[in-house]
């Protein structure tokens, strides 16, 4: 099979900080011990890189949405430590969870009725305590089917813990009337901005995912949580352009005076939107290169004027700290994360 030629666009992975993050949320969570959200292919960054770095941390409980993302964790984590919150929607995935040996997540009375009709076994537990997502409401709590469930963790799910919202109280309290109500080995609250509020909402196990690779939903974990993802893009062309000629879709930018430019190998598929165009720019050691007009499909153009040495094959940063792009861009941070696309070699 024939090699690829380089790539375009590449990801770096700074696995110390990824390390360090999991180890601060791990600490911060108290008494209890930090899992590792992997769903969405670690957030964007890569499970297959993700995974080994956070069990070797010491993650021991790894978390995925969907039943397809179990395949790439289960090559580097026991199947019990693995769980699925979409839980045993069908047959087929309550079949697929036994004889694997993965946890699904119930999170309804006919997931619960499903998964014992399947044989059951362990399990985990999501209820309900106002978001109205996945989950158990708490009317239900008291079927049958829910007290005949092996519950390894009793889950729920902060709606505002990224805000001071009277809300996350008012979760706190009816998850620990759930936890009076259902027998569980562990009990889990709180995701990234939740280990934030303070040891209340720790319990046994805290369930971080944006904070690991870079994201600081609240502003108690900066200054603690490193930047994890470092893109970068290469200049695919260098153009001279004259006074009045125009550079992308419907001529938005003209050049006043003659200037270099550099047409970049980065757009919609790796996550780089329009919304990041106006007022945006990649850099150069220390030189900010401004995005010149519209982000298009694979390419945008940067002013090279403050870069004169930067030619075909030079690489860019593409700026990545995640809270300062996000107000600048107005893309939620997991937005920026979760649209790496697959075409950056990570």
């Amino acid at each position: 099979m024939l090699e690829l030629p380089p790539p375009s666009l590449r990801l770096r992975l700074d696995k110390t900080a990824l390390a360090a993050n999991w180890r601060a949320l791990d600490a911060m969570s108290g008494a209890a011990r930090a899992g590792a959200a992997v769903k969405a292919d670690a957030y964007g960054i890569g499970a297959h890189k993700a995974v080994p770095v956070l069990r070797d941390a010491g993650a021991r409980d790894f978390l995925v949405a969907h039943w397809s993302e179990a395949l790439e964790v289960l090559r580097h984590v026991d199947p019990a430590q693995l769980s699925v919150l979409h839980g045993p929607m069908r047959a087929e995935d309550a079949a697929y969870a036994r004889a694997a040996g993965i946890k699904p997540v119930v999170n309804s009375v006919e997931q619960a009725r499903r998964w014992a009709e399947a044989g059951g076994g362990r399990c985990d537990l999501m209820v309900d305590t106002g978001i109205n997502r996945l989950g158990v409401p708490l009317a239900a709590i008291g079927d049958s089917a829910i007290a005949a469930l092996d519950v390894d963790i009793l889950m729920s799910h902060l709606a505002s813990a990224d805000e001071d919202s009277a809300l996350n109280a008012a979760q706190l309290e009816r998850f620990r009337a759930a936890c009076a109500a259902i027998p569980s080995r562990r009990r889990s609250l709180a995701n990234s901005a939740g280990i934030a509020l303070g040891p209340d909402f720790a319990f046994d196990l805290t369930r971080p995912g944006l904070s690991l690779y870079g994201g600081v939903p609240r502003g108690e974990l900066a200054g603690t949580i490193r930047q994890v993802a470092f893109p970068q893009a290469a200049v695919i062309q260098v153009r001279d352009l004259s006074p009045g000629d125009s550079a992308g879709y419907n001529a938005t930018f003209t050049a006043h005076a003659p200037m270099r430019a550099g047409v970049v190998s980065l757009g919609y598929a790796d996550g780089f939107l329009r919304a990041r165009g106006p007022g945006g720019a990649l850099r150069h050691g220390d030189a900010r290169l401004p995005l010149l007009g519209k982000v298009s499909m694979d390419m945008i153009v940067v002013d090279l004027t403050a870069a004169p040495e930067v030619d075909e094959g030079d690489w860019l940063d593409v700026p990545f700290d995640l809270p300062e792009v996000s107000a600048a861009s107005g893309l939620s941070q997991y937005e920026l994360l979760t649209t790496l696309g697959r075409r950056f070699r990570r």
